[in-house]
């Protein structure tokens, strides 16, 4: 393996929304991009932009030292990679993918054992919208080999190398995707009981965004107390409880689905009888990292 990467050029296997932005992103840096995807109308669309096609993996993965991968997810990876394994020897494979952290691991165990180089990453963006200020990639895997091709991915977004296991990009992002998740539920139904009790959602949104200045203070706060056995009181947990019944009411009266927040008033119910049961506070967060249901 090289030091470091001189020819500027790269190939990116999977060419879905995220996989055409890598593209574009290393096409304007200046990068030769080969490109190659199952469905030719894509390939078509990077080569209009300047990217070479290659017509098989093989040919993808001859045409450059480091690949980048951006398929659904792992089982992806070895469909693709595996219609040209012979391939793969001095190669190296940045896996763009998303899946959990020990498919992760067993799909880079699965590529070194076929000669290559492998880096998994996780990319955090505004949806495909790789250069948005708020977007930035999570690398792990071998530093030596972070550290050699850095520069070649610098273009498809800031970068955080978080460790050697191959596993820990994707328990950062898919912890991340955690907090995201539920956040796009909540705002849907918020914004459903906005619209049928007659009022304008875009007039919401304001306030829905000064909200959220004050999730940093909760978070630095609630990682305080979770790092010590997770923050409960009793008295608190039964507010909480009644406060997610004043949701529950709020969106119910206007026929709004209120499923979400009926979940969210369980893990309360849940704390409150289990503090009950022991005789001291229990944190939700002591019943989710136990797996307690």
């Amino acid at each position: 393996m090289s030091e470091q990467n001189t020819t500027r050029s790269v190939s990116v296997l999977g060419l879905g929304p995220m996989g055409q932005a890598m593209v574009r992103a290393f096409l304007d840096a200046g990068v030769e991009v080969t490109v190659w995807n199952r469905s030719t109308a894509k390939v078509d669309a990077m080569v209009a932009l300047g990217a070479k096609r290659a017509e098989t993996v093989a040919e993808a993965l001859a045409a450059n030292e480091v690949s980048v991968l951006s398929l659904t997810h792992y089982a992806a990876m070895y469909d693709v990679l595996g219609q040209a394994p012979e391939a793969l020897a001095g190669k190296v494979i940045a896996n763009l993918s998303s899946d959990s952290p020990e498919k992760a691991r067993a799909g880079a165990a699965w590529v070194r054992e076929r000669g290559a180089e492998f880096l998994s990453g996780g990319v955090m963006s505004a949806g495909d919208n790789i250069v948005h200020p708020a977007s930035y990639i999570f690398y792990s895997g071998p530093k030596a080999v972070f550290d050699a091709h850095a520069e070649l991915l610098r273009p498809l977004s800031p970068q955080e190398y978080l460790g050697a296991d191959d596993g820990l990009a994707q328990i950062y992002y898919q912890a991340l995707l955690t907090i995201f998740h539920p956040w796009l539920l909540a705002f849907d139904q918020a914004s459903a009981v906005i619209a049928k009790s007659g009022h304008d959602i875009a007039g919401f949104v304001p306030f829905a965004i000064r909200a959220n200045e004050a999730f940093p203070f909760f978070m630095t706060e609630f990682s305080k107390a979770n790092a010590a056995g997770g923050w409960a009181d009793l008295a608190q947990l039964k507010m909480m409880d009644a406060g997610a019944q004043h949701i529950i009411d709020a969106s119910e009266e206007v026929g709004v689905d209120a499923g979400f927040s009926h979940l969210a008033q369980s893990y309360w119910r849940k704390a409150i009888a289990a503090s009950e049961a022991a005789g001291r506070a229990v944190s939700t967060f002591e019943l989710i990292r136990d797996g307690q249901r």
